[in-house]
């Protein structure tokens, strides 16, 4: 741990942590009892501070009691020192009263996650969350609670996107080693939801093992609920995934068909603004068109108003298309459409690299013709 960060027991904390400073640790855990209700949580864990993980952070520290205390890690010491001064000020101006302890920065996952009992984690890809749950299993980490059981046991809330089949090997892994309880809770609406607390999450959980299971989806849900407005259990073990993975991959087509849809409307003379309300008023309309319209001048707040900065990246849209192609390869699934989809994102991606992936349109807008004819303001 850096010098000059305490890690107290105190009757509730909250523990975010995020995918470096992967160093072993043999700290006792804390022993707490706790239910499903907000005021009585006393642990928590949350893995990365990126773009979404940062909103969900600062949303989470502005709901939870005042008397909890946050702990963040990212391998970006930088991204967690900020964090901690915004966040820690906003939440000394709602009233929590200037806290020194109200947020905290601590280096180590795996002695995070000894402390804590509930562990969120939004990490990047299917390495990332090996890595980190590689660290944290390995020693077995200790038990929170002289009881385990369903309402009492660490939880670990993996929201990353990754492929289902490497998610159940981390749960069961988890579970295995009796290291706590894990379910898959990836999430949707993007970053504009992980600011605004609207996200949809996917749960992916055991329901009936013998174990107390059936009760996970129960106390996970307030949790959620501090991060999201819906929460829509799927299944069993990677379930919820199985459900991003099918959603994301609808995304990706949908949002390039909304592009060539404005572009050819655009093309035959049509003015932006009112063939976006056609198609919004009529049986094409979709999220890309209505919410995250890629011309600029229709959807207010869209990555496109400020040339297509900030938002769900060309990057992380490849990544998920291409963990639903491989999930659809490993149970036989045909996807028609899904390998020219990837050589859009691809060629995008060479010329627009780190731009939300509603940019296909301005890569479509490029090679056509009539170029750069729907600019507008």
């Amino acid at each position: 741990m850096r010098a000059g960060v305490s890690i107290r027991f105190s009757p509730s904390r909250l523990c975010m942590i995020g995918n470096g400073g992967l160093t072993g640790s043999t700290t006792p855990a804390a022993r707490r009892d706790f239910s499903a209700t907000a005021s009585t949580w006393a642990t928590w864990g949350f893995i990365g501070l990126g773009r979404m993980g940062y909103p969900m952070a600062r949303n989470l520290r502005a709901k939870i009691p005042e008397s909890d205390t946050l702990i963040i890690h990212d391998r970006n010491r930088e991204l967690s020192q900020k964090f901690k001064e915004e966040v820690g000020i906003a939440a000394a101006g709602a009233g929590a009263k200037g806290k020194a302890n109200a947020i905290e920065v601590s280096d180590s996952p795996r002695e995070l996650a000894e402390k804590s009992e509930v562990i969120i984690s939004v990490l990047p890809g299917p390495p990332h969350v090996k890595s980190v749950f590689g660290h944290i299993l390995h020693p077995r980490l200790p038990p929170i609670s002289e009881t385990m059981s369903a309402e009492t046991d660490r939880l670990f809330i993996d929201c990353s996107t990754i492929d289902p089949t490497s998610s159940t090997e981390i749960a069961n892994a988890v579970h295995s080693s009796s290291s706590g309880r894990f379910v898959d809770a990836p999430m949707s609406g993007g970053v504009v939801g992980a600011r605004a607390s609207t996200l949809t999450f996917m749960l992916g959980c055991p329901t009936h093992n013998g174990n107390g299971d059936g009760k996970l989806a129960a106390r996970v849900t307030p949790i959620l609920q501090l991060m999201g407005s819906k929460f829509v259990h799927m299944g069993t073990s990677g379930m919820g995934l199985a459900g991003k993975l099918a959603n994301n991959y609808l995304l990706a087509i949908s949002n390039i068909a909304t592009a060539e849809a404005m572009n050819l409307g655009i093309g035959l003379g049509l003015d932006p603004v009112q063939l976006a309300d056609l198609i919004n008023g009529s049986s094409g309309q979709c999220w890309s068109s209505k919410i995250n319209n890629p011309v600029k001048g229709i959807s207010p707040g869209a990555p496109a108003e400020r040339d297509f900065e900030g938002g769900f990246s060309v990057g992380l849209m490849k990544k998920d298309l291409g963990l639903a192609m491989k999930a659809a390869k490993e149970h036989g699934v045909e996807l028609e459409l899904a390998r020219r989809a990837e050589d859009v994102y691809d060629d995008v991606e060479e010329e627009e690299r780190g731009k939300d992936f509603s940019v296909v349109y301005r890569w479509l807008e490029g090679r056509s013709t009539g170029g750069n004819r729907s600019r507008r303001g």
